[in-house]
């Protein structure tokens, strides 16, 4: 486990990844894993990111100008085309919309369909991005163990050569230094894209939101266009009523009349 001793002239990046031993080379080597995960996660969510927001920007419009759900356009992002399914869903389970009960029932059945829609969404987006939190909070502890343990192994070299020369030890810690350094690398940059997946996730939840509303609103619309029906409905009803109690009221005026 002691390391070799090596010149001056081979204090380079190769030259000390060539004499590292088989700890820190594995350290090295889950640590340049980590970072090639972190930016590879990067690359597929932030596609997928803005992809989703300017579907579902688009379909945020069409909603806002649709008269009804009826009368919906073809929506294109999956997000909006999952909440107005879900919508629809419910209106094709729910009764006679004339009803006020019915008409209530669907209003909460839609808002909580909406609700959970957003939130398996939103859950979907933040796939991955567990990956890249962990790759931020463990690598720098990753690349100190690995510091750790080459200087560990520096000074039990020391201690077999019986040389005090700093020449003996400094090859060895600047090995295991170079561990550091990576979990640095690996760690910085994952924390600044979880950071910003968070904010561009949190705008997206807020598209979510703003599409939900619109559905809610159209939904609202269509129930309110049919309580009105129904009152129209009353109000040809009653005509009909009145006629029919003037007819029952001249009946019994003929039967009470006195005969002459």
């Amino acid at each position: 486990m002691a390391p070799v001793l090596q010149s001056t002239s081979n204090f380079t990046l190769l030259g000390l990844l060539a004499g590292t031993d088989v700890v820190v080379k594995s350290v090295l080597a889950l640590l340049v894993l980590a970072s090639l995960a972190t930016w590879t996660v990067w690359i597929a969510k932030i596609r997928e990111l803005r992809r989703a927001r300017r579907e579902l920007g688009s379909d945020l419009e069409l909603l806002e100008r649709s008269p009804s759900l009826q009368g919906l356009g073809q929506l294109t992002g999956i997000a909006a085309v999952t909440l107005a399914e879900g919508v629809r869903a419910e209106m094709a389970r729910a009764g006679d919309l004339r009803v006020p009960a019915c008409a209530e029932g669907l209003k909460e059945r839609a808002t909580v369909r909406l609700l959970s829609a957003e939130t398996e969404l939103a859950r979907r987006m933040t796939r991955g991005i567990n990956l890249i939190a962990s790759v931020g909070s463990t690598a720098p502890f990753v690349g100190l163990f690995g510091t750790v343990w080459g200087i560990m192994d520096s000074f039990i070299g020391i201690a077999r050569s019986q040389a005090t020369n700093l020449v003996v030890v400094a090859p060895g810690i600047a090995e295991a230094l170079l561990t550091t350094a990576m979990g640095l690398a690996a760690a910085v940059p994952a924390v600044l894209i979880y950071n910003g997946f968070t904010r561009s996730i949190t705008g997206y939840r807020a598209l979510l939101a703003d599409a939900s509303h619109a559905l809610a609103s159209l939904l609202s619309l269509d129930v309110e266009r049919a309580q009105l029906g129904r009152e129209r409905v009353g109000g040809e009803r009653e005509p009909s009523s009145a006629g029919a109690a003037a007819m029952s009221a001249a009946a019994a005026a003929g039967r009470t009349a006195p005969v002459t």
